[in-house]
């Protein structure tokens, strides 16, 4: 029996069929009757009232990388809505699942330029999965169900709704709706079983096999299954900035991590292997380097959800298309038990290498300031390597993923595709919600940390569990590291002047302790674990200190540097 009511209400009622427990967001004037609505459901959707809009679509990802579910935010017309397309566009090629509900001007005013009127579907259209303006409260409970199937299914990504006045405003019988079908939507595509006996035959006549992980096997829930086959085929693997916590750190045949300041071995290797396998990962740039050099005497097995991804970078020579969750089971069931003990010794040169180049000179300096590095490996290892990294953009993103380690799955919150400063606070808020049951800590510098600054009031609000560390060298890091190395040492606007963050601490009721000295940060670390609710401990760390190895801009992949002059 359906029921009269306002389409905000149905809206409201939309959300608690879809399971949503959190929404981020930030009321305004053409989302009021929303707002107005969300008053009287209070018990059940859990309003967080963020300081900027751009912070609401970013803790919707954070909650939504750590909880696999799909995170919400809401938020006005105009610049309200305009605050979220830089996460929106982030969620996209990050493969993040998230639902953005914008207010809108009623339907009669529509390309009026009326008060905060911007075409939010035109702008969002190129970097969203899917979007639709909501013109009619009858389209209410189809428009919200098929939103979040679209965002959840297949390969994730984000789905922006555009929800007019009037549709908020008008009344309509309601009915829930269960949107699990559309039919020019494939979101896996089938698998061919000759395609998984032809990825098997190349993996059992295989000498030298190396496979990429990426974040695609976390956001299947197939990281048992990516195991089972490595540990049958005895297959060394190297994971993305994304996929690093797809694997524990400690596995065997765990190598490290790919990219541009990821380990030597598994970047030299790429180009060694005889067949290269990649699983949930797009071949991005930072991962390949020199494309025309890049793994030319390896044969390809590519494991992809998205068929528009295969070929689309590198070409390859086997397209398993299908889930990776059964795809990588089904070649597991085909694969014969392998042995490929001298080719995995292959790595452990380089590991050595590294690790006295450039890993014990990080975690271990006999003097002088505190090292990036070493701190966020006192962090992970204080957390038992159990807590879920969150960075924001730059040289704590860079150190933070190479010496933070992982043994539970879900456990990296980082902007990888778009690289955006400022993600950092608010994507660890979200993931508080997310994942409540578990230690948040955010790595973030100077620079990115007062992008999204005012977030300190949405934790003091909620008393939101975040451990910020911040590496705090007076500088953009990533980008004077760039102009040390490439442009003559020319500091170009990249030393910051900073404000006093205990005081802005304190100003927000979070406890605050800085660190200096090398003898202090063990009880500092300590400290902040302990503590029940958010904490903030600033770090003073070598100004100059520079992210290696490193693959330069346009290099071969395996031409990595381990100094800089």
């Amino acid at each position: 029996m359906t029921e009269k009511i306002s389409g905000a209400e149905a809206l409201m009622r939309s959300l608690e069929h879809e399971g949503v427990d959190t929404l981020f967001g930030y009321p305004g004037g053409a989302i009021m009757p929303t707002y107005d609505a969300l008053y009287d459901h209070k018990e059940t959707l859990n309003h967080i009232l963020v300081r900027h809009e751009q912070a609401a679509v970013h803790a919707a990802q954070g909650y939504a990388r750590v909880s696999g579910r799909v995170g919400c935010c809401i938020v006005t017309s105009g610049p309200g809505a305009m605050n979220t397309i830089t996460g929106v566009a982030d969620a996209m090629i990050d493969s993040t699942p998230i639902v953005v509900i914008c207010g809108q001007v009623g339907a009669a005013m529509l390309g009026t330029d009326a008060f905060q009127e911007v075409d939010v579907v035109g702008v969002t259209q190129p970097i969203s999965k899917w979007n639709f303006q909501i013109r009619r409260p009858e389209d209410i409970a189809w428009a919200v169900s098929r939103a979040f199937f679209i965002a959840r299914s297949g390969r994730p990504g984000p789905v922006v709704l555009d929800f007019t006045k009037n549709a908020q405003t008008g009344m309509v019988d309601y009915e829930p709706q269960q949107v699990n079908f559309i039919r020019s939507y494939v979101p896996v595509p089938q698998t061919d079983s000759s395609i998984i006996a032809q990825a098997a035959k190349l993996i059992n006549q295989s000498v030298k096999p190396f496979m990429l992980v990426g974040q695609g096997v976390e956001l299947a829930g197939a990281g048992k299954e990516l195991l089972a086959l490595c540990e049958k085929a005895q297959i060394p693997f190297g994971t993305t900035l994304l996929g690093l916590s797809a694997a524990p750190s400690d596995h065997p045949l765990n190598m490290g991590m790919l990219g541009m300041h990821g380990n030597l071995g598994p970047n030299v290797m790429t180009n060694q292997c005889d067949l290269l396998i990649a699983v949930g990962m797009r071949f991005d740039d930072r991962v390949t380097g020199n494309l025309a050099t890049y793994a030319k005497q390896a044969r390809i097995i590519h494991f992809e959800i998205d068929p528009s991804e295969v070929d689309k970078i590198v070409k390859v020579d086997v397209a398993v298309l299908g889930n990776c969750k059964q795809t990588l089971a089904d070649v597991a069931a085909l694969v014969d038990e392998a042995k490929h003990d001298r080719w995995i010794e292959g790595f452990k040169p380089y590991e050595e290498k590294e690790y006295n180049k450039v890993i014990e000179p990080a975690l271990h300096p006999k003097e002088g300031p505190l090292l990036m590095g070493e701190v966020v490996r006192k962090v992970s290892e204080a957390s038992n390597n159990e807590a879920i990294l969150v960075t924001d953009v730059g040289q704590n993103q860079m150190f933070g993923c190479r010496y933070f380690k992982f043994t539970k799955p879900r456990s990296v919150v980082t902007s990888g595709g778009c690289g955006t400063m400022g993600f950092g606070l608010p994507a660890a808020i979200g993931a508080t919600f997310g994942a409540p049951d578990r230690k948040v800590c955010l790595f973030v510098g100077d620079g990115g940390l007062q992008m999204t600054i005012q977030e300190f009031g949405t934790i003091m609000e909620q008393q939101a569990p975040v451990k910020i560390i911040l590496l705090n060298n007076n500088f953009l890091g990533n980008v004077r590291q760039w102009q040390y190395m490439f442009f003559n040492k020319r500091y170009s606007f990249t030393p910051m002047v900073n404000p006093d963050y205990e005081l802005i601490s304190k100003a927000y009721n979070i406890p605050v302790r800085t660190v200096v000295d090398r003898k202090d940060l063990d009880a500092a670390i300590r400290e902040m674990l302990d503590t029940d609710g958010p904490y903030f401990l600033q770090v003073a760390v070598k100004e100059e200190d520079n992210v290696l190895p490193m693959t330069p801009p346009g290099a071969n992949v395996d031409e990595m540097l381990l100094e800089v002059e």
